[in-house]
Parts: structure tokens; sequence; C-alpha cells
């Protein structure tokens, strides 16, 4: 059954993600974006004050570089538990095209405690000239079904409505269990393009019972989760997708970022949840 979430839009408590460092740019594309765990985690607290009830974590190694090494991700959430209250703990499975399929899962299944979520990327995107993320429907079933085994929600990351019959497929394999919990993404390189337009077509395509949330990177991030603010939807927002907070201006930090949205969401009459109402909202 399509989405059908829009006529409760006052009722429903805004979700803010944070993704606080990536796989991709790094200090050289703003030296105030977080790499190491002890300044990941002081920026997570810093979200969690401001309003974030999610963190989307990628680890780095001590260069600062892209890691799937399991003792850098118990790093990464050692430091968070130490270091926040209550912030719901999301590790990805990105990486198609530079890591093994079992590396980018290691972390999920490997740490203790580990994660609440994960993501899973449900088809192929392309990062420039010659790396494909393949995201096969295999791995999808797969990951979906360690993570069910292991008590991790699982957040699907859908770059255009061709991945929808993706979802629709775990859905009808028994993967997922409601409410799904889908992040749909703008403005990647052979992703849907930003536009109030093409985020509702998305969202109304999507399988319910769904929370979702936008992610739209660079220029399009303010614009975009606006919009899916004034929808009902939720939201990320981060460095990893956006390392400036206006044109010709670098973010200070992701907790700028995030003291903006929730700034926006008071304004247009959403309430900002807790991570323990998120969790409520989820099914976590």
């Amino acid at each position: 059954m399509p989405y059908s979430g829009y006529e409760d839009y006052f009722d429903r408590k805004l979700i803010i993600s944070v993704a606080t460092t990536g796989g991709h740019q790094g200090k050289e594309a703003n030296p105030n974006l977080p790499t190491q765990p002890v300044e990941v985690a002081q920026d997570v607290a810093a979200c969690e004050e401001a309003g974030a009830s999610i963190v989307h974590l990628h680890a780095r190694d001590e260069r600062g570089e892209k890691t799937k090494s399991v003792a850098r991700y118990q790093e990464l959430r050692d430091e968070i538990d130490e270091h926040c209250d209550d912030i719901i703990v999301n590790f990805t499975t990105g990486g198609g095209g530079i890591y093994p399929r079992e590396e980018r899962i290691a972390p999920v299944l490997e740490t203790d405690p580990g994660p609440e979520m994960a993501t899973v990327d449900l088809g192929p995107i392309n990062f420039g000239q010659t790396r494909t993320a393949e995201n096969t429907r295999e791995q999808s079933e797969e990951y979906a079904e360690r993570m069910r085994e292991a008590g991790v929600k699982p957040e699907l990351e859908l770059f255009n409505p061709g991945h929808i019959p993706e979802a629709e497929h775990l859905i009808d394999e028994g993967l997922l269990a409601e409410p799904y919990w889908a992040t749909v993404i703008f403005g990647m390189q052979n992703g849907m393009p930003p536009g109030p337009h093409n985020l509702k077509a998305f969202v109304d395509n999507l399988p319910d019972p769904v929370e979702w949330q936008c992610l739209a990177v660079g220029k399009h991030q303010l614009p975009m989760t606006t919009a899916a603010i004034t929808m009902g939807g939720h939201v990320r927002v981060g460095m990893e997708d956006n390392v400036y907070y206006r044109k010709g201006e670098l973010a200070e930090s992701n907790a700028q970022l995030v003291r903006r949205t929730a700034r926006i969401a008071d304004e247009l009459e959403r309430p900002v949840a807790s991570p323990a109402e998120a969790r409520e909202m989820l099914g976590i």
C-alpha cells in the first residue's frame, strides 16, 4: 500500500538524524569535520543536545582515511556511549565498490554493544568516473536477515524510485518489521534529482507503514529537508552530506546544522522527537 501519512502532519514529531563524517570528503573540505572517535563523540553530544535523536556513523582511521575496521567502530561506539546520553547509534554498511560485502556489515555484527540501526542500500549508485556500488538484491536480503537476527533496525537507503521495488521485495520476504524506516536521497550522481515535486512523487510510492526521512547533498540539503518537514517527514543533516552552512560559509560544526533544523521545525510547529520518542516511533 502506498504511503498515506500526510494527513497527520501536525501530530508527527520530527526525527532529526545527523551524519557527522561520511566516507568521502575530510578536513580538506572543511577543517571542522570530525574524524577521530573523541572528536566525533564530542560533536555528536552537541548534536544530541541540539535535537538530534539518531547519529549515522562512518569510521575513519588515525590518518582520517575511511575504514571498515571493527576495532575502529568499537572505539567510535565506546566514545559516543561515554559522551552522549541516549542518542540512537546507526552504522553505515556503505562502501560498495571498495569493500567486500562481509567487511561492510562486520562492524554492525561484531561490535559490543552493536548499533541499534544500520543502513541497507537498495540499489546501484555511481561515484565518479569508475566506481559503482552495486548493492545487489542478494546482498540486501542477506544484510536485512542478519540485522533481524541481531536485533538491528534496517534503514533502507533509496537513491531513486527504482529502488522502491527492492524495499517491497524485502517486505514480501518477511525481512522487515513495521514500521519501515526509509531514507529518500537526492542529488547523488545518478540518483533522484532534487525538487519538491520529485520529493512528493518519491514519497507517494513508499510502502506503508513507513517513517521516512529526506537526505539531500550539498546546496540542496536545506531546501529539501525543509520541504520534508512541511510534508510530515523526517530529516538527515550533517557534514557527510554538506560541509557548508550557507553559500561560501563552511559549517562550524554538525551541531550548527542540527540547531538550524530544529529552529525551522519549531517555526513550522513540528516538535522535535527525543531519542526515546524516536525509538517508539520506529519500533526499536
